[in-house]
């Protein structure tokens, strides 16, 4: 499955394995151990709850406000409590897994990438709620929600076929510019670039301007890669290599992965290296928002609600898709189709009432306050995108062009992925040493 997976404050942070979606795409630095997982959960469990209000572990930063607003909400309305446990992005991961561990899960708990929740999906730590999306709730999402938050039959985390969360989120991964830098350096920020060559022309004018040009982190890298390799292959060539039917020594591959060569060489990555480490995407949101120290960042739409929360007076600013390939030879597709949700734990006294608060929180009505309160591009079918700020627009204009490719890529490759991206930017491998790491990695697994 794809799962977007925004590194932000508001995503995932954990950088030392795949990713952090982001919406989207593979989280696995913290050591999530499937087989500890599923061994502390073979028998009876209680949950921090327990009682009569629900636990809500939460990672989201970004959108930590308006969840605990809608709880109120939802407790004036109904009468049940919820108790929302603010474990943050850092720690979230870590505070998880010491749950499972010690048999104490939250009631309910925020659904991250596909590679972070596997072990527990494995290990019976979230319902499956399949049965349940085959009807009106399940019509009321946007299709690609649905698509990417399914684990197929083939999936390589070994998950049971099925649905095991639901989201109040349609993401996607683009670039985000500093509308004055723009300015400054003689851009229109308004306009996106028309080419992948336009772009690095403008990060030149950037640096020429003295600013930092473009940025990413490690644990976004992946997702960056994963968005310009739909300039040559199609969502199905992007699965099999996935699962391993295509290798990743093919030519789309290679003139993908060429890209990080010609940033590098055009000398508009910022720092001329790219940030890794536990707080990699932290520090680059933080060099865009607070510090403005760079002018173009590749992360997710989660992250105009980090910017609320952390430089609420810096919102002079734009996005738009990953620019074309130069030689595509398709339309380009970003990564998305679902990030910030939730997924229920079935072991708990609370089962049934974190449900229907779930059902409840990714409604209609919940997901215009999610869109207006953090803000975000809601899920649901029923909520016009008219009001979308305009630091997403240039995204949203093009959200319905989302991949929808079945499976993930596997973790150890991921982290070769990543590995090989920042070895690509100090010049350390060549792109073929870097597909023939992958090819070997696909091949251990």
């Amino acid at each position: 499955m794809t799962r977007f997976h925004t590194a932000d404050p508001t995503g995932p942070t954990s950088t030392t394995g795949p990713s952090r979606r982001r919406f989207l795409l593979g989280a696995a630095g913290t050591g999530l151990a499937t087989t500890s997982l599923a061994a502390c959960g073979s028998g009876d469990s209680g949950s921090s709850g327990g009682g009569s209000e629900i636990v809500f572990m939460n990672q989201s930063r970004g959108q930590a406000a308006t969840l605990k607003a809608l709880a109120k909400q939802y407790t004036k309305q109904t009468g049940v409590k919820i108790k929302i446990d603010d474990a943050g992005p850092t720690d979230f991961l870590a505070k998880l897994q010491s749950s499972s561990q010690s048999r104490n899960m939250p009631d309910i708990y925020s659904a991250v990438d596909g590679h972070s929740m596997a072990p527990y999906y494995k290990a019976g730590w979230a319902m499956d709620l399949t049965d349940r999306m085959k009807g009106s709730w399940g019509d009321s999402f946007r299709p690609a929600t649905l698509k990417t938050t399914t684990f197929g039959a083939d999936n390589p985390q070994g998950v049971k076929p099925g649905i095991y969360s639901a989201h109040w989120e349609t993401p996607a991964l683009g670039v985000f510019v500093n509308a004055a830098m723009y300015e400054a350096a003689g851009l229109e920020p308004d306009r996106s670039p028309a080419t992948m060559s336009e772009f690095i022309d403008q990060m030149r004018k950037i640096k020429k301007s003295g600013k930092g040009p473009f940025w990413f982190a490690t644990s976004l890298s992946n997702q960056l890669v994963q968005s310009y390799a739909s300039n040559y292959m199609s969502d199905e060539e992007l699965n099999a290599t996935f699962v391993g039917k295509n290798s990743w020594k093919s030519e789309g591959w290679r003139k993908t992965l060429q890209l990080v060569v010609d940033l590098r060489d055009a000398g508009v990555i910022a720092n001329g290296s790219i940030p890794s480490g536990t707080t990699d995407n932290p520090t680059v949101e933080k060099a865009f928002f607070n510090t403005q120290g760079v002018a173009a960042i590749f992360d997710g739409t989660s992250v105009v609600g980090v910017a609320r929360a952390t430089a609420p007076d810096f919102t002079d600013f734009r996005s738009f898709p990953l620019p074309k390939a130069d030689d595509g030879t398709r339309t380009p597709r970003l990564v998305g189709g679902a990030a910030k949700g939730a997924a229920v734990n079935p072991r708990s006294k609370n089962a049934a009432k974190a449900l229907k608060f779930l059902h409840w929180l990714t409604a209609a009505d919940q997901q215009q306050v999610w869109a207006d309160g953090v803000p975000l591009i809601p899920s649901a079918h029923a909520v016009p995108n008219k009001n979308i700020p305009k630091q997403l627009t240039g995204i949203a204009a093009k959200i319905s062009d989302v991949q929808l490719v079945q499976n993930q890529i596997l973790e150890q490759v991921n982290t070769a992925l990543q590995k090989g991206t920042q070895a690509l930017v100090l010049k350390e491998r060549t792109v073929d040493q870097v597909l023939g790491d992958l090819d070997a990695a696909q091949k251990s697994a």
